[in-house]
């Protein structure tokens, strides 16, 4: 069945040795994608220049590229790990200048900096210097992030990549729908509205209705994962595509700030008072 949603075109920017992690910021855009496009009406659309870029030989080749993809982008992903890239005219690298002309849209950038090891005697001297230049310079402009493994980058950019969802105001204006928040009670406690999923609900209030265990837990092991909430199993049926779409739904609450990840790992959740106020509505 077809249906309707706004496009959010997402450029990943990043010089060549993190071809793998660029990759990863696909794939983990594919993955939310899969799991929310239909319910939220939103459907990220990764772009880079080695597959929305035509020939042109009608201008300096980062000109060119900055007219044909970046100017449209919602959304700048930049990944670095040793080198800053190839210069331009006008910048240290590609990368750069597309991160600088992003910003001065005034348009997000999410900004990773890879610390995973490499051996001396690969290391560019003279890349790592201007790549180390970029890096202070960026942290006096916001805050970037680090990474330590593919796995980790996943992690790490799934679950911000809702928390920019939520509290960019660039990306809120993408969202199909005004009124994204409800007061709740007297106390005006505010909780993002948007409609939750019908997966975040039932979690929410399956978790909410157990006393002694108002928790939503997820268990990885050898024979595979179970996610239970208030001691009720959920995805046990439909494959490994349904049962993506019940993590989706636990981190769409976590984002929400309507359970708290009580030991950081992302595998025990507890709900907070926000969270019960807002499952006594549902």
């Amino acid at each position: 069945m077809t249906y309707v949603a706004q496009i959010i075109e997402v450029m990943i920017a990043s010089p060549s040795d993190v071809a793998d992690e660029r990759e990863a910021i696909r794939q983990s855009l594919s993955h939310w994608n899969a799991a929310n496009a239909r319910e939220r009406q939103l459907f990220f659309e990764a772009v880079g220049w080695e597959s929305h870029v035509s020939p042109d030989l009608s201008g300096e080749p980062q000109k060119l590229i900055n007219e044909q993809i970046l100017r449209d982008a919602d959304l700048l992903v930049g990944l670095f790990w040793t080198r800053i890239g190839t210069p331009t005219s006008t910048n240290a690298s590609g990368t750069v200048e597309e991160i600088e002309e992003h910003m001065a849209t005034g348009k997000p950038v999410m900004l990773y900096f890879s610390s995973r090891e490499i051996a001396p005697n690969a290391i560019d001297m003279e890349q790592k210097s201007k790549l180390d230049e970029f890096r202070n310079w960026a942290f006096t402009r916001g805050i970037v992030e680090s990474f330590s493994s593919i796995p980790d980058l996943k992690e790490k950019f799934s679950r911000q990549l809702g928390i920019a969802l939520n509290k960019n105001s660039h990306l809120q204006s993408l969202i199909p729908g005004t009124d994204n928040r409800l007061i709740i009670n007297s106390e005006n406690s505010e909780v993002p509205s948007r409609g939750l999923s019908d997966e975040a609900s039932a979690l929410l209030k399956a978790a909410s209705q157990h006393e002694r265990n108002p928790m939503i837990l997820i268990r990885r092991h050898l024979g595979g994962q179970s996610l239970s909430a208030g001691g009720t199993n959920f995805g046990d049926e439909g494959g490994r595509r349904q049962f993506e779409r019940w993590i989706a739904a636990v981190e769409e609450l976590h984002y929400a700030d309507l359970i708290r990840d009580i030991n950081g790992k992302g595998e025990i959740y507890e709900i907070n008072h926000a969270g019960y106020e807002l499952a006594e509505s549902l």
